[in-house]
Order: C-alpha cells, then structure tokens, then sequence
C-alpha cells in the first residue's frame, strides 16, 4: 500500500514506463519485420508470441537479478580488454541484429524474387526462435535500465507489463505501416544495422548516449513522412490530370 501512496513511486512508474516503450520500438520493428515474412493469417500470432516472450524474459530477468549482477563479472580477456557475461550477449547480438539487418535490405533490393525466396526461408517456428535471440539482448539491455533507474522490483515489473501491453496495442498497426511502406520498411532496417552498431560497441565499454541515436531516428522518420505526404500529393495530382486533361 505504501507504493499506491507513493507519489514518488508513481512517477518512477511513469518514467520508467515510458522509457521501456522507447526501449521497446527496436523490438516491435525487429518483429514486424520477421513476421512479415510469414503468411498472413499467421502474423498476429507470431507478433503476440513475441511480445509476450519478451515480457516474461524481462520480468524473468528482474526475478534472478542476482544472475544479472553477476553477469558483469570479466569471463575473458581479448586484447587487453576485459569481456563479461553481458558484454558477450550485447556482441553476439549485435551482430545478429547487423547480420539479419542486412540479409533483409539484400532482399528487398534483389526485388520480387528476392521477397519470394526469403519468405520461403522463413517458417513459424525459424521466425519465433529469432524474435527470442534478439527479445534476449532487447531484455537485457531493457532491465539494466530498470535496474539503473528503479529500486523497487514491483515498480519494474508493473512497468514492463504495462509497456509491452501498450506495445501491443500499437505493434500490428506499426507493423501495417512498415509493410506498407518499402522505403519505411529499408529505414527501419538501417535503424536496426545502426542499433546492431551500438549494442556491439557498449559490448566493448564505447558507450554511445541513446538521446542521440533516437533523435537521430525521429528526424529520419519526419524526414520520410514529409516525402511520403508528397509522393502522395503528387499522385493525386497525376490522376486528376488524367481524369481531366484539362484541368
């Protein structure tokens, strides 16, 4: 009760809430973009399997954070530089990320064909086995946040929970518009190569402030919604020139 109370509380609640969706919309472009492979009547399912995955392996997480502490304890040495449990995980997964990332953009620009094949490549199962790779390095880096920001467990697990239900509700129209939109789809992709660079690089203690990685997006993203709305003006100029010549 004492947490209900809180005002404190509520606004380490809110804040950590929000910065968890922030957080989270590498994880719904990474999704979107896998399921998009899959048949239709088959991506929904797939998209809520991921999202429900990635918060149980979060409030997993929050649950051994014992584990977690103890993943920052050095496992090796590569060049002089000490390399932990959490170090290794943000590696691996970002190259993964790049990896994956690069395949798609290889794809999309091989065209019809290359859409073809890859959808062909991909099956449910293939598909949810690497939304739970990568739900593993959003996780992790999602709870180190948490743990940075919130002493209190039951804030961050109400946090979790609510921003991956508010993740939910958004991810299929998010996912709509990404599919809908190549040139949305190629910047979501080069998002995600960016991201793949960053988790690599905070593996090797090169930390990069995310401030300016988001912002970076955000512009990009205005930059293309404003090319989008004159695409769009353009062609309904076209066709009201070709349904009146005159005009």
């Amino acid at each position: 009760m004492d947490l209900l109370t809180s005002p404190q509380a509520w606004m380490a609640f809110a804040t950590l809430t929000a910065l968890e969706l922030v957080l989270g919309i590498d994880n719904i472009i990474f999704i979107s973009i896998l399921v998009d492979k899959l048949p239709p009547e088959k991506r929904e399912l797939a998209r809520r399997i991921g999202l429900f995955m990635a918060m149980f392996m979060r409030v997993g997480l929050l649950l051994v954070l014992s584990w977690i502490v103890g993943l920052v304890a050095p496992l090796m040495t590569v060049a002089g530089h000490e390399v932990s449990g959490r170090d290794l995980i943000l590696i691996l997964g970002g190259l993964f990320l790049i990896w994956k990332s690069t395949t798609e953009i290889h794809h999309s620009l091989e065209g019809f064909e290359g859409e073809q094949s890859t959808r062909a490549g991909h099956t449910f199962v293939s598909v949810i086995v690497q939304i739970m790779l990568i739900d593993l390095v959003f996780s992790l880096d999602s709870i180190i946040t948490a743990v940075g920001m919130v002493d209190r467990i039951e804030i961050m697990i109400a946090a979790v929970v609510v921003s991956v239900v508010l993740m939910m509700v958004f991810a299929k129209s998010i996912g709509d518009f990404v599919s809908n939109h190549p040139s949305i789809k190629m910047l979501a992709l080069s998002f995600l190569v960016l991201v793949g660079v960053v988790l690599i690089a905070e593996g090797f203690e090169h930390h990069i402030p995310k401030g300016y990685v988001y912002f970076a997006m955000a512009f990009s993203v205005c930059v293309e919604m404003l090319n989008i709305r004159l695409r769009k003006r353009a062609n309904q100029v076209v066709s009201l020139h070709k349904q009146d010549p005159m005009a």
